[in-house]
C-alpha cells in the first residue's frame, strides 16, 4: 500500500490523544482530593487502574517505534516532541501493563488511607498500604533502571539527567551554609509573631485576589480547598488548591501563590504546544522554581509584602502589626516547625534534605518501612533541635510517599536553587521591580518569567531551560546569597 502520509504528523496526532487521556487521568486524581465522596475510595482506584492501563497500551504501542524510526524533525519543535516520545516509549516498555495499573490502583487506596491516618494520627493504619507502594515503586524502578541505581530511574522521571549522588553533592555543599546562617538567625533578636483570628471566608476572598494580582487566569482555572496544596491541568485547564488555617492567614495566602506559580507556568507554555509533550513543565526542578520564585523571592519581598499588609489591614483591620516594615519581618520570620509547606525560605531546604536521605534509604533497603516514623523522629531531632509531636506534624505530614512520588523531593530544592539564579538575573532586567510590586503589580516579573522561561515548555532540557533564561549555569550560590543578605538584613546580622 502506497501512502503520502507524514509520519511525524501520524505519530503527533496519535500522541496529541495520548495526552488528552493523560489530563483526564490528572482530573481524576485532582477530583479525589477536592470533591469525590468519602465512599467512592475503590471505585475510583478501579477507574484510575482502567485508565492507566489504557494510556500504558498507548504508550507501549508498536507503531509508534516504527513512526519514530521514519519521523523526521523539520525544526527544533519537532527534534523536542521526537526526543521527548522516544525517552517515554522507551521507559514504558519497560514497565510491565500490569504494574502501571497496580501502582495507579494501590496509590488511589493509599492516597485515602493515608488522608484518614493523618487526621486520626495513627501511622500503624498507613504503614501496611506505604508498604506496598514502595514495594511497586522499587519493581517499576528495577525495571527501568536496567540494573543501574534504583532511586535515580524514579527520580529521573521527575529531573531527567541527574541522580542521586549529584544531588546528594548539591546538599553536601549547601548544608554548612544553611545551618551556619541558621544558628546565627536563631541567636539574634526574633520579630513578633502574628496573632489573632482571621476569618477563613476573608483569606480565601483575599487568596483569590494573590492569584489574580500573579497573573492566574481564572477562565482556565479554579481555586478549591484541599488537606494538601496542589497544582493540577495544563493548556486550557489548569487547577490549584489552598488551605485555611484561622490562626495563621499566611498558609493560606503563601500557599496559594506558590500554587500560581505551578499553574502559571502551565498557562504560559505556548498554545502551539497544546496537547503535545511539550505542552507541560519541562521537569519537577524548573516547575518549582517558578513556584519558589512566586511565593518567596516575589510574594515575601519586602516590596510585595508592603502592599499585602495595606490588604490585610482593608481586610481584617488592626491585626495587631503596626506598620508595613514590622510585617515584613513577621511574614519571613524564621520560626521552629515541624510542616515543610510553611516552613520559612532559610530552613526549608533542610525539611527537604531530610526527605531525600529517607526515601534514598527505603528504595536502597538500608531502611524499612516499619523503621521509618523512628528514622523520621531521629532525623528531625537531630536537625532541627526538637521532637516531632505527633505524626501529622512528621512522617504523615506529606502526600507524596502514598501517591507513590518517591524521587520527587529533591525537585523541591533544585527549583530553589533554579529560583536564586533567575531572580539574579530578573533583578538585573528589571530595575524598577520593587517599584512595581510595591504597588501589588507583579506583571513586569511574572512577563519576564513567561518569557524567559514558561513559554518553551518542554522545548529545552531543564538545566538549557534555566541557562538560557539566567544566563549562567545553574548552581546554589545564587540562592545562598540572596538568603544571607535578605535575612542578615531583617535579622541584624
Amino acid at each position: 500500500m502506497i501512502t503520502n502520509s507524514n509520519p511525524y504528523d501520524e505519530l503527533m496526532a496519535f500522541q496529541r490523544d495520548t495526552e488528552a487521556l493523560e489530563e483526564v487521568a490528572g482530573r481524576l486524581g485532582w477530583d479525589q482530593e477536592t470533591m469525590m465522596p468519602e465512599g467512592a475510595t475503590d471505585q475510583r482506584a478501579a477507574e484510575r487502574a482502567a485508565i492507566s492501563k489504557v494510556i500504558h497500551a498507548r504508550n507501549t504501542d508498536p507503531q509508534i517505534s516504527d513512526w519514530l524510526a521514519r519521523a523526521e524533525s523539520q525544526d527544533d519543535v519537532a527534534a523536542a516532541n521526537l526526543r521527548l516520545i522516544r525517552r517515554n516509549h522507551d521507559k514504558m516498555m519497560k514497565v510491565p501493563a500490569r504494574l502501571a495499573a497496580e501502582i495507579a490502583s494501590t496509590t488511589s487506596k493509599a492516597q485515602s488511607i493515608w488522608a484518614a491516618a493523618r487526621q486520626a494520627e495513627d501511622v500503624s493504619a498507613f504503614l501496611p498500604v506505604l508498604e506496598n507502594v514502595v514495594a511497586l515503586r522499587k519493581e517499576e524502578a528495577a525495571a527501568l533502571a536496567d540494573g543501574g541505581d534504583l532511586y535515580d530511574a524514579l527520580l529521573d522521571g521527575y529531573e531527567p539527567n541527574t541522580s542521586g549522588a549529584r544531588i546528594a553533592d548539591m546538599f553536601a555543599s549547601m548544608r554548612p551554609r544553611l545551618v551556619a546562617l541558621r544558628e546565627a538567625v536563631l541567636s539574634a533578636k526574633a520579630p513578633m509573631i502574628l496573632s489573632g483570628h482571621f476569618d477563613e471566608t476573608m483569606q480565601l476572598q483575599l487568596s483569590a485576589e494573590l492569584a489574580q494580582a500573579f497573573g492566574y487566569n481564572l477562565d482556565n482555572g479554579r481555586i478549591d480547598k484541599a488537606v494538601h496544596p496542589f497544582s493540577s491541568g495544563s493548556g486550557q485547564d489548569v487547577r490549584i488548591t489552598t488551605r485555611t488555617n484561622p490562626a495563621d492567614p499566611f498558609n493560606c495566602f503563601y500557599s496559594t501563590i506558590h500554587e500560581v506559580g505551578h499553574a502559571t507556568y502551565e498557562q504560559g507554555i505556548d498554545n502551539a504546544h497544546f496537547l503535545t509533550p511539550l505542552g507541560r513543565g519541562v521537569s519537577l526542578g524548573v516547575h518549582e522554581s517558578q513556584s519558589r520564585i512566586y511565593e518567596n523571592q516575589l510574594g515575601r519581598s519586602r516590596a510585595f509584602t508592603c502592599w499585602l499588609f495595606t490588604r490585610m489591614t482593608d481586610l481584617f483591620g488592626d491585626f495587631g502589626v503596626p506598620d508595613a516594615e514590622t510585617f515584613y519581618h513577621v511574614v519571613n520570620r524564621v520560626n521552629d516547625g515541624f510542616i515543610r509547606t510553611e516552613a520559612d525560605e532559610l530552613q526549608y531546604n533542610l525539611h527537604i534534605m531530610l526527605r531525600f536521605d529517607l526515601e534514598r534509604a527505603l528504595m536502597s533497603d538500608d531502611l524499612q518501612v516499619s523503621d521509618l516514623e523512628a528514622a523520621w523522629n531521629d532525623r528531625f531531632l537531630s536537625d532541627f533541635g526538637y521532637a516531632v509531636d505527633k505524626p501529622s506534624n512528621g512522617v504523615l505530614q506529606d502526600v507524596h510517599w502514598s501517591v507513590g512520588l518517591i524521587g520527587y523531593f529533591p525537585t523541591y530544592t533544585l527549583g530553589n536553587v533554579y529560583a536564586g539564579c533567575l531572580h539574579a538575573a530578573m533583578r538585573d532586567a528589571l530595575p524598577s521591580l520593587d517599584d512595581d510590586l510595591a504597588r501589588g503589580d507583579t506583571s513586569a516579573a511574572t512577563a519576564w518569567l513567561r518569557t524567559h522561561v514558561q513559554r518553551h515548555g518542554g522545548l529545552y532540557e531543564p538545566v538549557e531551560t534555566i541557562a538560557k533564561a539566567a544566563g549562567i549555569t545553574p548552581s546554589h550560590g545564587p540562592l545562598l546569597d540572596y538568603l544571607e543578605t535578605k535575612f542578615s538584613d531583617i535579622y541584624g546580622l
